[in-house]
């Protein structure tokens, strides 16, 4: 389990690198390592922006057959 620290690390990152560009940081923004680190800490891409409060959980509706 990854610690409280690093993953409050890995949002700064986000966060910050959002107020530096103005917009959703995207993976190429980072360099490899921090890339790496931040997905390691939080998850998929689109997972580690919902945890750093940038983009909305996107909810997924099951379909019947």
């Amino acid at each position: 389990m990854v610690s409280q620290d690093k993953r409050l690390w890995a949002v700064e990152q986000l966060q910050k690198k959002r107020k530096e560009l103005g917009r959703l940081p995207q993976k190429a923004d980072f360099d490899e390592i921090t890339r790496s680190r931040i997905k390691a800490f939080l998850g998929p891409w689109p997972r580690a922006l919902e945890a750093a409060g940038l983009k909305e959980k996107k909810t997924v509706v099951k379909r019947r057959k």
